[in-house]
């Protein structure tokens, strides 16, 4: 698990819910852990910028089911592109780990138009792993990612519980900084519980989510996003 280097791996569980336990989980929720502070109103609207490669490979490791694997992303929340950043993920079975590096917006805007020269130099090492990736494997920006998030924080185990909805594909859009680029809905997909978490999930947390006829599933809201191509 050398990916991540000195990152923490943490457990990930992942639940399809229907309307119904969204409005049950966030009233448990919000009675056993709390609210994000960075939060606004309670929730992220979060844009994403996926990548992949010509053969589609992050796309198919997923849908097959590819224990290990890896993905990246330029990520921003709420509209707000004084903060914008790279994200690797790793999975290894039930486990994820996640890198990030920071990016301006014109560094942003360059990896989208495909200008990569500049990261090759780039101090972080993560923005030069990207360009490698870009440059020997052909990743590209394949699609934008929208939905809505409303997170959940308790101390003991680092967890984090998050309801996330309305996600949304920019089909084949790669204008991401855009605020004006239109997102369409994502098929008829469903409204997704996450849970992750250190060395322990508390029972107060795994009472808390517990969800009749439910079980973990591994949804992806990128997989979801290419639904129509």
């Amino acid at each position: 698990m050398e990916a991540c280097r000195d990152q923490t791996w943490r457990h990930e569980w992942k639940h399809e819910i229907g309307p119904s336990d969204l409005i049950a989980l966030r009233q448990r929720l919000g009675a056993v852990a709390f609210r994000d502070p960075y939060a606004v109103d309670g929730k992220y609207e979060i844009r994403s910028l996926y990548f992949d490669n010509a053969q589609d490979r992050a796309l198919r490791e997923k849908l097959d089911g590819v224990s290990r694997r890896e993905k990246f992303r330029i990520r921003y929340y709420n509209g707000d592109l004084s903060v914008i950043h790279l994200e690797k993920k790793s999975k290894s079975g039930g486990l994820g780990c996640k890198r990030t590096a920071p990016l301006t917006v014109t560094q942003a805007q360059a990896i989208a138009d495909g200008e990569t020269e500049w990261m090759a130099e780039n101090a972080d090492p993560l923005i030069r792993e990207l360009y490698v990736k870009m440059t020997a494997e052909g990743l590209r920006p394949k699609t934008i990612v929208d939905y809505v998030r409303e997170p959940f924080v308790f101390g003991p185990g680092n967890v984090r519980v998050t309801l996330d909805w309305d996600i949304r594909t920019g089909l084949g859009c790669t204008d991401f900084l855009n605020p004006d680029c239109i997102t369409v809905p994502a098929g008829d997909a469903p409204a997704i519980l996450e849970v992750k978490w250190d060395a322990f999930l508390p029972d107060i947390i795994r009472d808390a989510i517990q969800l009749p006829g439910r079980h973990a599933c591994a949804f992806s809201k990128y997989a979801q996003c290419r639904i129509y191509g």
